[in-house]
């Protein structure tokens, strides 16, 4: 409880954390179009997508002035180093330079150099905001569907997916644009193929064209669906499609130069890019089933095939989590993401989860990490909200790092070399889906659904729960206390008897606690919990200000109750009925410190009072009902609780005490808030000592613990 409400920074995997752990086509570039698709569709409509000419057509800062086939080389597209695991097998590994790609042919004119920093993608301005028909989604898509053997999973998810991600990526958007996926592949089955390879980086399909498919112009021909990484596919290209139609007249020199630029675009934004283009073959130029190699594609004498477009690729954060984030960032609590992704990638992802800002506009690498000292770790730790190309020992370090300057670290991880990090944590977050049993031993709370908002959201009920004990101790306290005193300062002001009997006493102290202690414990969050900073390390669960409210609560409860019995006995009432007058007067007045206890600083004289916590207002009845009860029954009253019935007047005392202990607590409250402008949180008058940041050097046991990098 006292970890969640004062966690300061949260370091968050980002797969399936912040993100939906699917892959998932954002965009779709044609030669002059952009294409962007609904990330979060959940009906499929070709309205998912939407011509919008400005979405990611300029590179992200700083690769503006970088050269394009630096940018491509740097960016996500290219092919992971040697013993690098990647689900996606269609990295880029050749030179992207225009020389490279052009050799042996024509030059083709552009109106900019595309080695060169390129201002924005030469791309048609008209018709933004308009939507493709299913027709042309087919025909665009459709060698993403045909040029593939994966399943998509039930109603477009992942449940029952069989293929590579990247490639569902295009099925799934395609389904979700209102296509008939599987329709498309029984149209149009495969009369033969150039089977995927990560040597040669593409596969080819050979099928019968269709109209629906492939156009009028194109029946009675074979049609090759070539799909693989761009720097193996535009060199073989000689024509484009003009935003993606292909027929005959709908065809023109591939300007190379342009999608090199694109692909430097769309790789400066952390995307995953694949080419999709097709062939024309004459009917019977392949046999059924006939084996082929690449060959068939790579060795025609000439580029031969035509480009339709390209996919932009990448795992969309979960529009969840990009509020939760908000609402942490509001609570005073930085969140940082860890992944193993390509730094572009991981800014991209930042970008678009509010992690990226003015302060933290930069990301750092896990080979950076390494090469740094744990001093200059402390440092720079806290500078960046975004760590990409991490390894799990560095998780370790960060968490170190970050408490060494004083914060209060969470952290999540799923496998087992994460153990350590989450164990070194002051909040370690185990994934309930996808971590290891390691994982989940080693850490302080397991996310069911593997959600970072579910992680704010135990933050916040923290809060919830560390208010609550303190609603709980100010009511319960000063009833306590004044049970008590009331029959001692009675005692000592000259009454005869005591103010109340020891049945008495006892009775209140119960049927309190059960009734008005439980209201507390179960109060919902105030509203702008969320918006205070995180609790102080170290602070006392009764601070100053809270033990002023149990001392004046306390004052005022015996002084209402004592001054209840001497007012009732200068009335001439009998013991019995004086202490009725007591009983009830600090059962009642007991109700009016509850209901200023229930809200921290806000005023109870609200409607926020009526609402919120039907379970207050059932307690006060059931307290009401219990009072009369044993104040009118025969025999309970004078036999047990040695008391007598009570007329209108005393009940006129007791409904006045009950306010005024309402409006002393009040009054407390509103003085303290003009005294003051500090937050709910910090509402001591002293700062208390302060707590010595950890700086317990790293075991050297952790050192050895996941030098590999975390996976996408």
């Amino acid at each position: 409880v006292e970890t969640l409400g004062s966690v300061t920074t949260i370091c968050s995997d980002k797969t399936g954390t912040l993100t939906k752990n699917e892959m998932t086509l954002t965009a779709f570039v044609t030669s002059e179009k952009r294409y962007k698709f609904d990330v979060n569709a959940s009906e499929r409509t070709a309205n998912n997508f939407v011509v919008d000419n400005s979405y990611l057509s300029t590179r992200a800062d700083p690769s503006k002035y970088m050269k394009a086939s630096d940018v491509i080389k740097k960016g996500p597209s290219a092919a992971r180093r040697r013993g690098k695991k990647s689900s996606f097998g269609f990295g880029i590994t050749q030179s992207m330079h225009p020389s490279d790609v052009n050799e042996g042919a024509a030059p083709i004119p552009t109106s900019f150099a595309v080695d060169e920093p390129a201002p924005a993608a030469a791309v048609s301005s008209s018709a933004t905001g308009e939507s493709p028909d299913t027709a042309f989604l087919r025909k665009a898509l459709g060698g993403g569907i045909l040029c593939s053997k994966c399943t998509l999973g039930e109603n477009g998810g992942r449940k029952g997916e069989i293929g590579n991600p990247t490639e569902l990526s295009i099925l799934r958007a395609a389904y979700f644009g209102d296509v008939d996926v599987t329709g498309v592949k029984h149209s149009a089955p495969v009369i033969a193929e150039v089977p995927f390879s990560s040597e040669y980086k593409f596969m080819a399909t050979v099928h019968q064209a269709i109209e629906e498919n492939d156009g009028a112009d194109k029946v009675g021909k074979l049609v090759a669906h070539v799909k693989g990484a761009p720097d193996r596919m535009i060199p073989l290209c000689k024509y484009q499609a003009k935003n993606g139609s292909f027929s005959d007249d709908d065809v023109e020199p591939c300007d190379k130069d342009y999608w090199i630029e694109q692909i430097a675009i769309l790789s400066s934004h952390g995307l995953r890019v694949l080419a999709l283009t097709r062939g024309v073959l004459p009917d019977g130029a392949v046999k059924p089933g006939e084996q082929l190699g690449p060959e068939f594609v790579q060795e025609r004498g000439e580029p031969w095939l035509t480009i339709v477009g390209l996919c932009a690729i990448m795992d969309p954060p979960r529009p969840e989590c990009v509020d939760a984030i908000k609402i942490a960032h509001g609570a005073g609590v930085r969140v940082a993401m860890i992944t193993g992704d390509h730094k572009d990638t991981a800014l991209a992802i930042g970008g678009m989860l509010g992690l990226v800002d003015s302060q933290h506009s930069e990301a750092i690498t896990g080979p950076e990490l390494d090469a740094m000292s744990d001093e200059e770790l402390r440092v720079a730790a806290p500078k960046y909200n975004v760590f990409a190309r991490a390894s799990p020992q560095n998780k370790i370090r960060i968490v170190k790092a970050l408490q060494a300057v004083g914060e209060v670290c969470g952290m999540t991880g799923d496998g087992v070399n994460d153990a350590p990090a989450l164990k070194a944590a002051d909040m370690g977050v185990a994934m309930g889906k996808e971590g290891t049993d390691v994982a989940r031993e080693a850490s302080e709370m397991i996310l069911a659904d593997d959600n970072f908002a579910t992680i704010v959201s135990a933050v916040r009920e923290g809060r919830v729960v560390w208010d609550d004990l303190r609603k709980v101790l100010l009511v319960n306290t000063p009833i306590n206390n004044a049970q008590g005193m009331s029959v001692l300062f009675g005692l000592l002001l000259g009454l005869d008897e005591a103010p109340l009997s020891a049945i008495q006493v006892l009775y209140c102290n119960l049927i309190c606690a059960v009734t008005l202690g439980f209201v507390c414990a179960v109060e919902p969050a105030e509203d702008g919990i969320m918006e205070q900073p995180p609790r102080r390390v170290g602070k006392k669960l009764i601070g100053r200000f809270l033990l002023l409210r149990i001392v004046i609560g306390t004052i005022v409860l015996v002084a209402v109750t004592v001054g209840s019995v001497f007012w009732t006995k200068d009335m001439g009432y009998t013991l019995e009925e004086t202490r009725s007058q007591a009983l009830n007067t600090l059962s009642f007045g007991a109700i009016g410190i509850t209901m200023s206890a229930r809200f921290a600083r806000k005023s109870a004289f609200h409607m926020r009072t009526f609402v919120g916590n039907p379970i207050a207002w059932y307690s006060y009845a059931v307290m009401a009902a219990l009072q009369v009860f044993i104040t009118y029954t025969p025999g309970l009253n004078d036999a047990i609780f040695t008391m007598d019935a009570m007329d209108g007047k005393q009940w006129g005392i007791v409904a006045l005490f009950m306010v005024v202990v309402l409006i002393v607590m009040e009054a407390e409250k509103s003085i303290r808030g003009m005294i003051t402008d500090r937050k709910y949180y910090e509402e001591d008058w002293e700062e208390e000592d302060a707590i010595e940041p950890d700086t317990t050097p790293l075991p050297e046991e952790a050192k050895r613990f996941g030098r590999n990098e975390l996976p996408h």
